[in-house]
């Protein structure tokens, strides 16, 4: 059974990747497939690349890693491609990643958290692997949150019907 801190890290990180997948969903409704490989500069990702490189970041980081599978990853393929694939197909292998991250944190014991093990040059825990992921989830719907937003100028709708002026109670 887990202790307490340890499935209060578990809900914690599951509630932020399921948050992401949803806005980066939401996102995605506001814009054509064309939209998905247009890049804003040269030296700027397209929506496209940075959903293949949200597969890849958090399967090396958590399903590689702390699920202890084999770490397949091709990162610079992620940023090559320009096109292959449709808005629709990008979400469901984004979904498909998602759910299989948050199953293999579910399934995480205490000591996979605390375990110590190399990614991608680093030397984290599994916790430190998962605030990783989840981080760096985080950042790239930022990204692309801002760029669809540049795209369609219209607002995500992120939080429609939630009061985000509401105080804390203690």
């Amino acid at each position: 059974m887990d202790v307490l801190w340890v499935t209060d890290f578990k809900e914690n990180t599951i509630f932020r990747i399921e948050e992401s997948t949803r806005m980066i969903g939401l996102a995605l409704e506001k814009i054509s497939d064309e939209h998905v490989w247009q890049r804003p500069n040269n030296s700027s990702n397209s929506i496209g690349n940075q959903l293949l490189h949200l597969c890849g970041n958090m399967t090396q980081y958590v399903i590689s890693n702390i699920g202890e599978k084999p770490d397949m990853r091709d990162r610079d393929a992620e940023f090559d491609a320009t096109e292959g694939y449709t808005k629709d197909t990008l979400l469901k292998m984004l979904i498909t990643t998602a759910t299989e991250v948050i199953v293999t944190i579910k399934h995480a014991s205490e000591a996979q958290l605390l375990k110590k093990r190399h990614v991608q040059g680093f030397y984290f825990s599994g916790m430190g692997a998962i605030i990783h992921a989840v981080e760096h989830y985080s950042y790239h719907t930022g990204q692309i949150a801002f760029w669809v937003k540049e795209l369609v100028d219209a607002p995500l709708g992120f939080y429609d019907g939630q009061d985000l002026n509401a105080t804390n109670k203690l």
